[in-house]
Parts: structure tokens; sequence; C-alpha cells
């Protein structure tokens, strides 16, 4: 039999008196007759409350559902325990007598001493009755389910009937739509033949739900009050606070609800003490709210149910059936999102992060074609390159110097063809354009984003929400109120106003230290890795150079290049997931106060460790590979055994675009599959089988109910990893565009997954997550701001450092005779005498090539071995650097004022909504002008007709008079 305990509570007018409905009656010792049962097995009980989504009686509906493990007892302490729970129910909520805290007084029906693993249970459910009570008492409905094919696991579902909505929405400031309709604004003229025009051409990539429709009425909105209850549409009352409305409201409830008897303090088995005075101490500041009860085990989990099942047989149409076919399936990819819908069942802040991911996802676009053309043009041109031609050019006869030492022999720079005409594809002028351009796409992006979130904004009726945030922010988390409570039942702390006590930067000072220590060591680790990597460049490229095989030899940098990367590419990945714990525990321990302070600190820690995990390796290359290796004869050496490696005779751009596109491309790729679509399905078959392992044999032809259902699916971890993704991808578009122009393509094609798989995953893997209001992605804005900003300084020092792009212009204008580039090649060469290299340097097979070398070639700017000064830096590398310096200041100071320029132009909020917000505050205050004038007209009305009532009536308000809301609101 299923044990049920329903709790219910009377109307609104009479509080005092609860009933509590027991269906266990087995356990009174009835005994059903065979014709009852059978009876009752005719017609499935599940199908009345819709398999969960309904209490028992199939009339109200399940808001929220707690679920707690228990131990089902037997013999004869069932009794005393389940009657029990109920008599501390009933004292729970008349509150006219306290329920002795556990171990400090007998049980009934105990049998003897309990086991401290007793103590604990009881303790628990000792909390759970009260807190259940509490709830009551807070005017929730709740429904008990033990029975249930999870073995060990009790439900309780909870139901807000219509006056605590009604309670809660008013004290939560929700606002609500009127019965007032009001035109929107529209365009005219030819705006309105285009965006007519428009509407026709994407039709077809519309979503097909009436919330993306484009609307030209709209409901005036305002905050409920149940005082003026006359202003809304209550006709459907059902349907008046959406499933998500009611979930957010439960859960503001379930907050501050608390539960202040308890024989542990936060779970450390405290109660045992008899010290009467710390036991008064901790029924005072141990107010545990569900966040603490959570963190504590007295319940394992809290969620909303989702609306219903999304696919199958004779399944009912519903909200999350539809953001299934509309938008969590790979076939409409190609569609836009029904960002209202999704709004509408997972709240504000899950709606403004897929409607950020869908605007980010339609500006890679733009950025996308100009990388192709810019790709196009390298490509179109590489055959009139001239200093590629000249690599190539086998008579120029160019001996270079050696790579390594002892075992790399002298080779030709006409070996070196492939590398230099693969650079141009990404070396050449329109790089220098496309980067001014994705400087100016960031800035535009930013603005385009603030812009569409001002639509949302007065689309969903968040104006005006700074209050409500203010008040979410004040609410302390479960971890930061136990070391409160810890710090309270200290010895100095005791006869001191246990109120007071905060946390002060003396009790957080070990914390922030180890927070400083882990982030510098996390950091260092990062770098030891990555010169951990270098040499391994430099061993295999020196054992390859050993190699008898001509082809390995003639691909030893590509060889060394591309394994280096995956190297790199696994060491990130790993190390994302290391940083990401760290950096959660590192916050953790720094017991944030609120939950706001607990996300921004989490999300600065994690994004300084991923970020320079994933950018070091890039940084390498881009600004330190080949800047500090000296010269052949002086080269510098790493522990004295390795010699730094130097760059590709076409420079190190091209490295640099191997590097950035495995890792970007690798680096999305595995966590799409691996992290994002495998790891969540392995967790939730390793549930489903421990599920069905512990569940009874007999009960696998049952139908699950809703909540057994979403129990088993992974519960919500917050947007951060979703937006660190995103994040990091941004950085790889716009830091270092300059030596990958398709990086924005590659990009697009990975969000329009990504978009998809995250709908999927929120909609079939998820638990339903808590609804939150949210006007703007919070901390994300500002780093996307501030990684724009770095973007331009980066791809200055790119163009200007890291490829050749300065030195050209710098021969083209100084040095070149006739105009052009012939001759470059050589004029970035320099010469050196082999007699000078150092003792136990020289190639052993200095004959490899088939002649004697006696100079060979480096790529630098020094003076030759028969100048005066050899060896020494030239004049021509001082107006090389002097050029790159002027192009660093000079690129970095236009592409900021052309994005300020672009940030000024465009304005933050569309005229449009300003003019509909304005327009919204004049027809509210016309709303309250006629209500005031039909209560004075309805009062002087009953005045002229009953003249003997005018006396008491001028000590009354006209609101207080006998015209209700209900008379009022007909006479509007």
């Amino acid at each position: 039999m299923r044990v049920n305990e329903k709790y219910s509570t009377l109307p609104a007018e009479d509080r005092s008196v609860h009933i509590i409905n027991i269906c266990a009656i087995e356990d009174i010792g009835y005994l059903p007759s065979e014709g009852t049962l059978l009876n009752s097995l005719s017609v499935d009980p599940d199908a009345k409350c819709k398999y969960g989504l309904y209490f028992r009686d199939g009339k109200r509906k399940v808001d929220y559902v707690l679920v707690y493990h228990h131990k089902r007892p037997s013999g004869s302490r069932t009794l005393a325990r389940r009657s029990q729970s109920q008599d501390s129910a009933l004292t729970a909520r008349s509150g006219r007598q306290e329920q002795p805290l556990p171990g400090l007084g007998s049980l009934e029906g105990s049998g003897g001493p309990e086991s401290p693993q007793d103590f604990h249970e009881d303790d628990k459910r000792f909390r759970r009755t009260e807190y259940e009570g509490n709830l009551l008492e807070a005017g929730l409905e709740l429904e008990h389910d033990e029975d249930t094919k999870i073995h060990g696991v009790g439900f309780v579902k909870i139901h807000a009937p219509w006056n605590v909505l009604c309670r809660e929405a008013e004290f939560l400031k929700l606002k609500m739509p009127t019965k007032k309709l009001y035109h929107m604004n529209e365009a005219r003229g030819l705006l309105k033949k285009i965006n007519s025009v428009l509407q026709k051409i994407t039709a077809p990539i519309q979503p097909r739900v009436a919330e993306h429709r484009p609307q030209t009425v709209k409901r005036l909105s305002y905050p409920f009050s149940r005082e003026k209850q006359h202003l809304f549409d209550l006709s459907d009352k059902d349907s008046f606070f959406d499933s998500k409305t009611r979930s957010t409201i439960v859960y503001e409830i379930l907050k501050r609800t608390t539960c202040t008897k308890a024989k542990y303090s936060m779970g450390q088995g405290e109660g045992r003490k008899k010290d009467s005075a710390l036991l008064s101490k901790r029924r005072k500041c141990g107010k545990y709210g569900i966040t603490s009860l959570l963190a504590n085990g007295v319940y394992s989990a809290a969620y909303p149910l989702h609306d219903g099942d999304y696919e199958g047989e004779n399944v009912e149409s519903n909200d999350r059936k539809l953001l299934y076919e509309e938008w969590a399936s790979y076939r409409v990819f190609y569609k836009y999102q029904p960002i209202d819908l999704v709004r509408k069942y997972f709240g504000e802040k899950i709606g403004l992060y897929f409607a950020w991911l869908g605007v980010y996802t339609q500006m890679l676009i733009p950025a996308s074609v100009v990388g192709i053309i810019v790709f196009l043009y390298g490509c179109a041109t590489v055959d009139e390159n001239i200093p590629s031609r000249e690599m190539c050019d086998q008579s120029h006869n160019i001996t270079m110097c050696p790579l390594c030492d002892k075992t790399c022999s002298y080779w030709k720079l006409s070996s070196a063809c492939a590398t230099a005409r693969a650079s141009h594809l990404f070396d050449n002028p329109a790089t220098v354009f496309f980067s001014i351009f994705m400087a100016l796409w960031a800035a535009t992006f930013m603005e385009h984003w603030k812009r569409k979130q001002m639509r949302l904004n007065y689309r969903w009726d968040l104006t005006g929400f700074e209050e409500e945030e203010e008040a979410v922010k004040g609410h302390p988390r479960a971890e930061y109120e136990a070391r409160v409570l810890q710090k309270s039942l200290r010895k100095e702390y005791k006869d001191k106003e246990t109120d007071k006590v905060k946390l002060t930067w003396k009790d957080r000072l070990p914390a922030y230290l180890t927070n400083l220590v882990s982030i510098v060591f996390m950091i260092a680790v990062t770098f030891a890795i990555v010169l951990g990597v270098i040499i391994y460049r430099i061993s295999m490229a020196a054992a390859l150079a050993m190699n008898s095989s001509p082809s390995v030899r003639s691909n030893i940098r590509v060889t060394v290049t591309a394994t280096a990367v995956i190297i790199n590419l696994v060491v990130i990945i790993l190390l994302d997931e290391v940083y990401g714990c760290i950096a959660r525990w590192l916050t953790k321990i720094e017991v944030p106060k609120t939950e706001k302070s607990f996300e921004e600190r989490l999300i600065f820690k994690a994004f300084l460790l991923k970020f320079v995990n994933s950018y070091t390796p890039i940084f390498y290359v881009a600004f330190f590979k080949g800047r500090f290796v000296g010269r052949p004869g002086d080269y510098v050496y790493i522990f004295r055994s390795f010699r730094m490696e130097e760059c590709a005779p076409g420079g190190c751009l091209m490295e640099l675009c191997i590097q950035l596109s495995i890792i970007m491309l690798g680096k999305q790729l595995i966590q799409n599959n691996l992290f994002e679509i495998g790891i969540p399905k392995m967790k939730k078959l390793i549930r489903s089988l421990r599920l069905r392992r512990q569940s009874p044999a007999d009960e696998h032809v049952k139908r699950k109910q809703r909540y057994e259902v979403d129990f088993t699916l992974e519960p919500f971890a917050g947007l951060t990893p979703e937006y660190m993704e995103m994040i990091i991808q941004f950085g790889f578009v716009t830091l270092f565009v300059a030596s990958f122009p398709l990086a924005p393509l590659f990009a697009l094609l990975n969000n329009i997954i990504e978009i998809r798989l995250d709908a999927k995953k929120f909609v079939t893997e998820l638990r339903r997550p808590v609804a939150v209001r949210a006007k703007d992605i919070g901390i994300w804005y500002n780093i996307l701001r501030g990684i724009g900003k770095l973007a331009v300084i980066i791809n200055a020092f790119v163009i200007a450092f890291t490829s050749d792009f300065i030195p050209r212009l710098v021969y083209l204008y100084m040095y070149s005779r006739n105009g052009t580039m012939h001759g470059f090649v050589n004029h970035t060469l320099s010469s050196f005498n082999v007699s000078d290299f150092q003792e136990g340097t020289a190639p052993n097979d200095p004959l490899d090539l088939g002649y004697e070398v006696h100079i060979c070639r480096y790529k630098d700017y020094r003076e030759p071995p028969w100048s005066e000064h050899k060896y020494d830096i030239s004049k021509d590398f001082w107006a090389v650097l002097a050029a790159r310096l002027a192009f660093v200041i000079v690129f970095q100071n236009l592409v900021m004022f052309m994005s300020d320029f672009v940030d000024w132009v465009i304005p933050d909020i569309p005229k449009d909504i300003s003019q509909q917000i304005h327009k919204e505050k004049v027809l509210m205050v016309e709303l309250f002008m006629r209500e005031e004038q039909g209560k004075q007209q309805l009062l002087d009305t009953w005045m002229e007709r009953d003249p003997a009532k005018d006396k008491p009536l001028s000590n009354h308000s006209p609101s207080a008079g006998p015209p209700g809301p209900e008379h009022l609101a007909g006479a509007l």
C-alpha cells in the first residue's frame, strides 16, 4: 500500500485549525477486504493525478518537491515512529508545547538505547517534521509519498494555494499583466514595408510557437497587489500564475522558512551535550532554511517538476514537449530560438543566457564571411607573393645554419617553401584590415546585445527590477549561516548577542591566504607545463634530426609542432576540469555571504585560471618563441642543455595559427562530445542502473511518477560552465584573430550545435531549475568588454611583432631599390662564419649537403662576420623596432577611438523601447486616475441617496467605505 500523508489547510478565514488526513490505514491495524483491494486495482489511481503532476485528489498541482532518504522501520517500532512523526507535526503547527530534543528524552516503544546512526536519523526526521510543520504554518499544502519505486527515498509534494500565491506575489513585487490592453508603436511607411518583407522571408526559420509571433498588442503590467485584484484578469486562476512563477514563490517560502530545533549543530553531533545554556543558544541561532537543510543532508534534493513527458505515445501537449520539438532538436538548427517560451519555462536568467548565445552566434555570421574573404585573398595572392617565391627559388642557394647543436646539419632555405607559402595565407595585408574589423565587430556586438537586452527587459516586464535584486542579494547562504553559528558557539562569544555576529576579514584571512597561494601555485604549474612542452619540442627536434630517413628529417618542424600542440590540448582540457574544481573549493572556503557574491568570486577565480591555462601556450608562440634565441656561436640554453627553439624562416605566425586552430577546434569537439554529451549520459545510465537495482522486483510494471523520473535526472549546476565555455571561445575569436581569420567560422559552426546541445540538456537531461529573475548577464558582460579591449592590444602586437607585416613595410619604403619586395628575404637574413661556432656545437656531419659550408645564414638583423663590430645588432633592427612600436601605438589608439565612437553612436536603449516604457507609465497613471474618479463618483452617488450616513462617512477614506473592489471594478 502507498504510505501517504496528506496535509491540507482550511481556507484563509480559519487558519487556527488544521486537518491531517492519514491514508496509511494499515498502520492502525485496519486490513481492507479482498473486494476493496480489487476495487482499488480496477482503476489506475496514478492517472487521476496525472502521474505525479497533481496531488492524489487530482485537483491541486504539485509546485515543488522535497526528497529525503529514510529507513523504513519495521516491527513494533513502526507504529511508534509514525505516530510520533504525526504528533510532532501537530505540535510543530500548534506551537503550544515544545518538542523534546532527540537524545534528551525517551522515545515510546524505542526498545532500548539507539545507536549514533539512529540518533542522527532521528535528528533529521525531527528537523523534517518541524520544518514541514512550519511550511504548513506558512500556508503551503503538503503530501507525502514514501512507497515509491526508489527504495529508501521519500517525497514531499508541495502545493501553494491561491491565497499564498497572491500574498507572496505581492511581497516579491511580481509584475503581472492587467486587463488593460494597449497597442504597441508600429513602424510606418518604408520601414513597415521592409519589416513586412523580412517577416515573410524569415517565416520558414521562425519556430512554430505562439510566444514567438510578432505582437501588436501588449497588456499593461503592474506589481501584483491583493487590494487591486480587480485590475488583473482573474477569470482563470489556475493559469494566472504559471508553473515557473509558482515554483519561484514556493522556493522563496522554502528559503525563509526556518527549522530551529535540532539535536546536532550543522550535522556535527553537538546535540549530545547536556549544557542547557548551549542548547538554548543553539535554538536561538540555529535557523535552517531549505539551503541549510540540503547542505546537512536532511533533504537530499529540492526541485520543481517538469511539465510532463517530452516524447512518447499519447503524450499531452505541454511546454516541455513544445520546447523539445521546436528548440532542443537538431532538426531545427536553422531556426530562431523561441526565447519567450524558454523564459516562460526556465525563467529570465536562463532565457537571457540563450538570448545572448543566439545574438553572439548571429553576429559571428558577418565575421565568418569577412574571415573567409581574407583567407581566400591569401589563397589568390600566394603565387604573387615575392618573398615566398624567393624562398622557394632553389637558384638562390641560401644555406641556413643548423637548428640544433651537433645532430642537426646545415639546410637549404628552399626546403621551407611549403611553410612560407602557407604563412602567406594568414600573413598578408588583409590581416591588418581584418584585425581592425574584428575590433569594431566586438564593440558592435556589445552594443547590439545591450539593445537586445533592453528589448527583452521591456517584453518580460523587468524594468525597475533593482529593488527586488537588492532584497535577493541579502539572503545568506547555508555555509555562511553555519560558520556564523559556529562562531557564536565559541566561548569568547558565549555572553554576546549572537544576532550581531558576522564573519569579518580576520575570520576569512586564512582562506584569503590559501586562495592567493593556491592561485599562484596553479599559474606556476601552467607555466611549468608549457616549459616542459618546450623542452619536449627541443628534444624531439634533435632526436628526429638523427633519423636516417630524408622524409622524416624534412618534416621535423611540422611533426614537432603538431605533436606538441596535441600534448598542450590534452593538458589544457584536463587542467580545465581540475581548475574548475579548485576554483569552487577556494570560493567555498572564503564563505561568501550571498549566492551572488559566491557566484561572482567563483567566476573570477575560474576565469583567471582557465584563461591562463588556455592561452599561455598561445602567448608563448606569439610573443616569446624565437625572441630570446641568441645567435650562432652564442645561443641561449635552458638548464645549460637545451637550446632555445627558433621560428621558421617565414615567421612564427604559421605556428601560431596551427597552435590556435588545433586547441580551439579540439577543445570544442572534445568538450562538446565527451564532457557535454558522453559523461552526462554515462552518469544518467549509472544512476538508472543503481536505482533499478535498489527498487523492489515487483514494481517494474508500475509507471513512475513525475517526481520520481525527475529525481533520476542530473541536478542543475548553474550557468557558469556554459558561459565560461563561450567566453573562452570569444577570446579565441578576438584575441589572436590576426593569425587565424577562420576562427569566427569554426566558432559559428560550433555554436549552431552548442545551442541545440545545451537546449537538449536543459529539456531532457537536467532537473527543472528554479526560475531566477535577472535583467542582465551580470559579471560576464564586464568580462566580455575586458576581452574586447585586450584583443585590440594583443592583435596590435601580433601584427607588429609576430608577423612580417612591419619588416616588409620598412624594407619596401626604406631599403628597396626598385620599390618592390625583391631582395626582402636576403635583407632579413644575417651571415655567420662557421669557424666561430663554440666548441662542441658544430654539426657532426658538415658535408651533409654535399659541399663544405663556410658561411651560413640565420634570421636576424646583425652585423656580418667581416664587419668591425661583427654579430652586433645592426641599425636595421632599431629601424624595424621603432616602426613596430609606432604601429602598436597608432593601431591601438585608432581602433580604441573607433570602438568608443561606435559605442557612442549606438544608443543603449532603442528609441521605440524608451517610448513604449514612457507610454506604459502614462497609461498606468491614467488608469489609477480613472479608478480614483470612479471611487469618488460612487461615493458621491451613495451620499446623495442616503444623506443620513454623511456624517459617519466623513470619518472614513473612500477606499475604506462600503464600495468594495468588485463594485469599483464595475464602475471602471
